[in-house]
């Protein structure tokens, strides 16, 4: 099933505890349909002491959200997203809400003769 976010986009949270945030797609995780979102949902995790990190302590982290639960932002505003084909065979995504093209998702296709 094709994903109505990828990594980079713009999305607004629509459902949870930060509702109406907006923030920046740092990760897709496709096989748990979950994506993680720049300053949202965000969570303290404690370290042990390592190597790595002799003092140990509490790191905040943005941990993973359902990808239902945000959508692309167009304008300030909630899209849903529509592709579409091209007459020259690339593939695009587009945002429902004023039609705006959100990213190109594969270039030209050659015509087979």
């Amino acid at each position: 099933m094709p994903r109505h976010v990828r990594k980079g986009d713009t999305v607004i949270v629509t459902a949870g505890n930060d509702k109406g945030a907006t923030g920046e797609v740092l990760r897709v995780l496709p096989k748990e349909n979950r994506v993680v979102v720049q300053g949202i949902n965000v969570r303290a995790k404690h370290i042990k002491p390592s190597d790595a990190n002799p003092q140990g302590g509490i790191i905040r982290r943005e941990m993973p959200i359902h990808i239902s639960n945000v959508s692309p932002v167009v304008d300030g505003n909630p899209t849903r997203v529509r592709f579409q084909i091209k007459p020259d065979g690339s593939k695009v995504r587009l945002a429902v809400r004023g039609g705006k093209e959100l990213h190109t998702l594969h270039r030209p296709r050659k015509k087979k003769s």
